[in-house]
């Protein structure tokens, strides 16, 4: 059992594409996988028993100790980038810009630190012609402006056609700066979609290399709670990355419009209590759902999965943005032919100055930047339920609570 654990673990540790060290709290290097060694230049084995300073550029050396020591001293875990630049060191001496993520652990009473290591160099490339083409298209709008400006000037002095030119001119520079705002907007959108892709799918992927790992360690019978415990972790965020996949091709296939709808005859029991069931398995101590007592009553002819979309996600929401020891209700009402479902949770609600944003492709309001999310998903059920009829909107009081409501027709007309 313990030599196929063992096994198992060599065959993780070096699949993952990112570089990955195990030092001790001497700063001794007691584990790198392949792609480490690659990143820095070194032979297979040859890292192993060195010194962590050699990875580090000299002019690193007297602050990275004391670093070092408070880190395992407080030991929590720190974030792929940190806010800070960082640089390693090839073993041809050469600098390059990275990104670090780091875990503490424990094992047998001997503490180490999992450093997961990106070779950043192209991400900082990157970002350099998009900063570079920003300021070039700032400076189109400088020069454009003044043409347009001198062009004005000329027409006032020589008196010709006055206002109509003008007007003409003032409409072209509006046009010009329309254009060229939504060009910038492009850019630094592209940017934000980058960063928010290597976050969301870096964290968990960390995390899952963490238990992965940590599953080998456990090889007692007594121990099967602890390695329950890191399957669950492994399982979770595995689902977590698949939703996020499903969500970036649902809005892939929205803007292409290549959604193809499938309308059937159900009764809405059947979607509500499918959903409620896989919602219940992520509540938090003492969260409820409570659901309605007609739901048996509504038979629909609707798209089932858009409806399952839509109330997965706000029931979700309510989840994460909710504390310990609260209800979460939902409510159904019919007017005429409309069907409205409203999901009403007591969590943290949503800023005002934020609610106008809230449908937003990326949008994230301030008090949720911590939780983990993409802020596409609002913005996906709004698309899926204006394509077939339906709508959605809410209302929200920081530190009280929202209720999201799903207006959908019983019967789709085209």
């Amino acid at each position: 059992m313990f030599k196929q654990n063992q096994e198992i673990f060599n065959i993780l540790f070096n699949a993952v594409s990112e570089g990955i060290l195990i030092v001790n709290n001497e700063q001794t290097i007691v584990a790198a996988n392949k792609s480490v060694n690659s990143i820095f230049g070194y032979d297979e084995g040859e890292l192993v028993n060195k010194h962590l300073s050699v990875l580090i550029p000299s002019k690193f050396h007297a602050n990275h100790k004391e670093h070092f020591k408070g880190f395992i001293h407080k030991n929590d875990s720190r974030k792929m980038g940190h806010g800070h630049d960082l640089y390693g060191l090839t073993k041809q001496k050469n600098e390059f810009p990275v990104e670090v993520g780091l875990n503490p652990f424990e094992i047998f009473g001997q503490r180490y630190v999992l450093a997961i290591i990106v070779d950043i160099t192209n991400r900082k490339e990157a970002e350099q012609k998009i900063e570079k083409l920003n300021q070039e298209l700032e400076h189109k709008i400088v020069e454009r402006t003044a043409e347009l400006n001198n062009t004005i000037t000329l027409l006032k002095d020589l008196n010709l056609n006055y206002q109509e030119e003008i007007k003409k001119r003032v409409e072209a520079e509006s046009k010009i700066k329309e254009a060229l705002r939504k060009e910038i907007e492009l850019n630094e959108l592209k940017t934000k979609f980058l960063s928010l892709v290597s976050h969301e799918f870096k964290t968990p992927l960390s995390g899952i290399l963490t238990s992965s790992m940590l599953l080998g360690k456990y090889t007692l019978t007594e121990q099967q709670e602890k390695r329950d415990k890191h399957l669950k972790t492994i399982t979770s965020k595995v689902h977590y990355l698949n939703n996020i996949l499903d969500d970036f091709l649902s809005l892939e296939r929205l803007e292409t419009g290549k959604v193809n709808y499938k309308f059937t005859t159900f009764n809405l029991s059947k979607i509500v209590n499918e959903v409620v069931y896989n919602a219940n398995m992520l509540l938090k101590s003492g969260q409820r759902i409570n659901i309605p007592q007609n739901v048996d009553e509504y038979i629909m002819n609707q798209d089932e999965k858009i409806l399952e979309l839509a109330l997965t996600n706000l029931l979700h929401n309510a989840i994460k943005y909710s504390p310990e020891n609260t209800d979460i209700d939902m409510s159904i009402e019919q007017v005429e032919d409309i069907l409205k479902i409203s999901v009403t949770d007591k969590g943290m609600g949503i800023p005002e100055k934020d609610q106008k944003h809230i449908f937003n492709r990326y949008f994230r309001a301030e008090n949720v930047l911590n939780n983990q999310g993409t802020g596409i998903g609002l913005n996906i059920v709004k698309g899926h339920l204006e394509n077939i009829g339906g709508n959605i909107n809410f209302v929200s009081k920081e530190n009280v609570g929202s209720t999201f409501t799903v207006e959908i027709p019983l019967t789709y007309e085209s």
